[in-house]
């Protein structure tokens, strides 16, 4: 993840990043110039077709479609931030939670308790790392999946969840203090709600993982902006003439960014610039669990 400062308008305009949409899409928009200028060369030299021609009211369809088009693209991006920003506060949360648990164990152990402070010391931080791995892992990914993937060896199948083996020594590990006697019931209740929680935030992640936007959904909306864009030329070639092997591309650069972004932004668990910075969080939360939980 990459901090910037939103307020430079003249780096956000120039500065080409990894993530650009320009550098995914330059093949399709080299296409789109190439097909409209063969429609324009066929209407206007080949057909030699006037403006009084009915070829030309097929803008009239497009801006019929412009505006449920817009109404899509508008729904599918809000949808994809919707994915990230929810991402990102359960890893705010999972921050909040592995520090709380820090300070009530911080209070509740004793000192002379090397053992037991040992252990949380790296238990806690353990969660946050066992859970960034996971949801970088193929396995999260296709844990919903109908089809068999052979090619990911049996490891796939046998894989064990990581998170919820360090959750499990966990609350062991609190229950078997109860047993001793070093804490106590209420202590052991307080804590819980802790460790609890840590589950409810693996649980919230893996729904974003491995729950994609419906197929049907983005494949509709892919093929809608390629028809759409593909008989653009058709009908503009007599307004713009031979400015359409410009301007579609164009036009097909905005709607198709847009897809993109959304594209990238719906996993927010990934390697790319705009997702999350989980490995710098799970660290973060070491770090802090290590600054309360001195042995």
């Amino acid at each position: 993840m990459e901090i910037y400062n939103p307020k430079e308008w003249f780096k956000s305009v120039f500065y080409i990043h990894k993530s650009d949409t320009l550098r995914k899409l330059y093949p399709y928009l080299f296409l789109a110039a190439g097909f409209s200028a063969g429609v324009a060369y066929l209407e206007l030299e080949y057909f030699n077709l006037s403006e009084k021609s009915w070829v030309k009211n097929v803008t009239v369809v497009h801006n019929l479609l412009g505006f449920a088009l817009s109404l899509l693209l508008v729904f599918r991006t809000n949808t994809a931030y919707d994915r990230w920003w929810e991402a990102r506060k359960q890893w705010g949360m999972l921050t909040n939670v592995s520090r709380n648990l820090a300070l009530k164990l911080n209070g509740l152990l004793k000192d002379d308790d090397k053992a037991a402070r040992h252990f949380f010391r790296k238990a806690i931080p353990m969660y946050a790392q066992s859970l960034f791995a996971f949801l970088r892992s193929d396995y999260t990914t296709f844990m919903l999946d109908e089809n068999e993937h052979p090619e990911l060896g049996e490891a796939f199948s046998q894989k064990k969840h990581g998170p919820n083996q360090v959750a499990s020594l966990i609350f062991k590990k609190a229950n078997m203090l109860y047993k001793e006697g070093k804490i106590s019931g209420e202590q052991l209740l307080t804590i819980n709600t802790e460790i609890a929680d840590f589950t409810n935030i693996c649980g919230a992640c893996e729904r974003i993982k491995n729950t994609p936007i419906p197929l049907s959904y983005s494949a509709f909306l892919k093929k809608f902006i390629v028809v759409y864009v593909a008989t653009l030329p058709i009908g503009y070639v007599f307004s713009l003439g031979y400015f359409v092997i410009l301007a579609v591309p164009f036009i097909f650069y905005v709607l198709a960014s847009l897809e993109v972004i959304a594209e990238a932004i719906e996993d927010p668990f990934g390697t790319d610039s705009d997702d999350l910075p989980i490995d710098k969080i799970a660290e973060n939360i070491k770090k802090h669990t290590h600054e309360v939980l001195k042995p």
